[in-house]
C-alpha cells in the first residue's frame, strides 16, 4: 500500500536519510578498517589495488591465519548462537523480528574478521546487519510504525541497503538490494528513500576509509563491439546455469550449518581446508577480489591492438597473475603458486584456462565449505569472482575468433551475469558490478544484455524441481 505523502512524514523521512545514513556510512567506514586492521594482523599485508590479495603471504602463514581465525570465530559463534539471544538475518529484521544490540555488533565484528583472517566468504552482510540493527533503534526512538508496520519496515530494508552502499561505496546497487531484495516492491517514494540514504552511507564511509576501485578494469577495449553483444547473450546463459547452481549450493549449504558442538570442529577443518589450497592458490582467499580481479586483468598482447585495450606498468605489476608470478611478491616466495612464471600471451593458453578453471572450482568449492560449516557471511563477492573467472575463460575461448574483444570486458560481463543469476537480482547485480570496476556507461549495454538472459535462463533453472 502506498502511503500518503505529507510534511511530517517528508520530514521523518528527510531525517532517517541523514541521520542514519551517517550512522550506517561510518559503521561501514569503520568495519572496513577493521578488515584492514585484521588482515595486517593475522596475514603481514592491506589490500588495495596494487595487492588485491595474499599472494605475497608465506604459504605456511596463510594456512595459519585462516585456521586460526574460523578456530576462534567458531567458539565464540557456538556460544553467541547456543547461549545468548540469536541474531535473526536481515531478512527477519525487515520482516520485524528483533536484533538485539551487543550479539548484532559481535556478529558482524566476527564475520569481517574471518574474513580479514582470509576465509573464503564476503563480508557485505556485516555492514547490513549492522545497518537493519541501527533501524529498528531509529523507528524506537521516534516512534515509527506506519500503517500496519509498513514505515518501518521500509526503513529496516532501506538501511540494510545503505550499509551495502556504504561499504562499497555503490549507492545503486544499495538501492535495489533494499526494493529488489528485501522489499520486492518498487514505488517512487522507495527509490527515492533507498537512493538517498545509501549516497549519505557512501559519501561518510569514503571519507573515513578513503575512495579507490575496487577492480582494476584498465586492460580493457575502448568500447563496446557487435561481436561483444553476441558474447553477452551466450555468457549470460552460461552463467545463468551457474548462478543457478551456485545458489542452490550456497541454499543447502546455509540450510545444513551445525547446530550445536559440530562447528566447534568443522569451522577449524574448514580452516584447515582452505589453508591448504591456499598454499598453492592464495587467490582463493577471503571475500573473492583476489580471484575477480584474476579474471578482469587477464590481458593477451597479441590481440591488444585490434580491440584497442592496453595495460599500463602499474595495472601489470599489480595484476594477480604477476603477483602469482613472483614479479610482486612482497616475500619473494616466487614458485610457490599453481601458475608461476608463466606469461599472458596466446602461446599458453591453455594454462591461463588451467589456473582459471581451478580457480572457479576451487572459490566455489571452498566457499560453500565455508558456510557449510557454520561461517556467518555473504556470497556477492564470492559470486562475482566466479562470473569474472567464467567470463575470463570463455572470453580467452572468444578472442580466438572475435580479436576485437577483450577478456577484460569478457569476465566484467560474467560477473555480472553470474551474480544477477546467483541473486535472482538483475538490477542489483549489474549496478553493484559496473559500481565496483567504475566501468564505462556504455558497457551497461552488453552487460544489461548478459544479465538479462542470465535472469532468463536460472529462473527457469531455479524453478524446475
Amino acid at each position: 500500500m502506498q502511503s500518503t505523502i505529507t510534511a511530517k512524514r517528508l520530514g521523518w523521512l528527510t531525517a532517517a536519510t541523514i541521520v542514519l545514513g551517517a550512522l550506517i556510512g561510518a559503521g561501514a567506514g569503520l568495519l572496513t578498517l577493521l578488515l584492514y586492521g585484521v588482515e595486517h594482523v593475522m596475514l603481514g599485508f592491506i589490500e588495495s589495488s596494487d595487492i588485491p590479495g595474499a599472494f605475497g603471504v608465506p604459504a605456511i602463514r596463510r594456512m595459519i591465519a585462516v585456521t586460526v581465525g574460523l578456530t576462534i570465530a567458531g567458539i565464540i559463534w557456538y556460544f553467541l548462537r547456543n547461549k545468548t539471544t540469536t541474531v535473526p538475518s536481515v531478512k527477519k529484521a525487515v520482516a520485524g523480528e528483533r536484533m538485539p544490540i551487543w550479539q548484532t555488533v559481535l556478529h558482524v565484528v566476527l564475520q569481517i574478521f574471518i574474513v580479514g583472517s582470509g576465509a573464503s566468504i564476503g563480508r557485505e552482510v556485516a555492514p547490513r546487519e549492522l545497518g537493519a540493527m541501527l533501524a529498528q533503534r531509529f523507528c524506537d526512538l521516534f516512534h515509527i510504525e506506519g500503517n500496519d508496520g509498513i514505515d518501518r519496515r521500509m526503513v529496516v530494508a532501506v538501511a540494510a541497503g545503505a550499509g551495502l552502499g556504504g561499504v562499497y561505496n555503490a549507492p545503486l546497487a544499495g538501492m535495489f538490494f533494499a526494493v529488489e531484495i528485501l522489499l520486492v516492491d518498487v514505488t517512487i517514494e522507495k527509490v527515492a528513500f533507498g537512493l538517498g540514504m545509501s549516497a549519505v552511507a557512501a559519501f561518510v564511509a569514503a571519507s573515513i576509509k578513503g575512495h579507490h576501485t575496487f577492480y582494476d578494469i584498465t586492460a580493457m577495449q575502448p568500447s563496446s563491439t557487435p561481436s561483444l553483444m553476441l558474447f553477452a547473450v551466450l555468457c549470460g546463459a552460461a552463467c545463468g546455469v551457474a548462478g543457478a547452481l551456485f545458489r542452490k549450493g550456497s541454499s543447502w549449504a546455509e540450510s545444513h550449518k551445525p547446530k550445536s558442538k559440530a562447528i566447534l570442529w568443522q569451522m577449524p577443518l574448514a580452516g584447515l581446508i582452505t589453508g591448504a589450497v591456499a598454499m598453492m592458490m592464495p587467490q582463493v582467499m577471503g571475500n573473492g577480489r583476489a580471484a575477480a580481479q584474476l579474471g578482469l586483468s587477464t590481458f593477451i598482447p597479441e590481440t591488444a591492438a585490434v580491440s584497442g585495450a592496453s595495460q599500463s606498468a602499474v595495472s601489470s605489476d599489480s595484476s594477480p597473475w604477476a603477483l602469482l608470478a613472483g614479479s610482486g611478491n612482497v616475500s619473494g616466495t616466487a614458485g610457490s603458486a599453481l601458475n608461476a612464471g608463466f606469461p599472458l600471451s596466446q602461446a599458453h593458453i591453455g594454462m591461463l584456462l588451467g589456473v582459471l578453471a581451478v580457480t572457479f572450482v576451487a572459490k566455489a568449492l571452498v566457499t560453500l565449505m565455508t558456510i557449510r560449516s557454520g561461517a556467518s557471511g555473504g556470497v556477492l563477492q564470492p559470486g562475482i569472482a566466479l562470473g569474472s573467472t567464467l567470463g575470463a575463460m570463455l572470453g580467452l575461448l572468444w578472442i580466438l575468433a572475435f580479436p576485437a574483444d577483450s577478456v577484460t570486458a569478457c569476465a566484467l560481463i560474467g560477473a555480472a551475469a553470474l551474480l544477477a543469476a546467483s541473486q535472482q537480482a538483475p538490477l542489483m547485480a549489474m549496478c553493484l558490478v559496473m559500481e565496483l570496476c567504475e566501468a564505462p556507461i556504455t558497457f551497461f549495454v552488453p552487460v544489461g544484455l548478459a544479465v538479462a538472459a542470465s535472469a532468463l535462463v536460472s529462473k527457469w533453472m531455479l524453478s524446475r524441481q
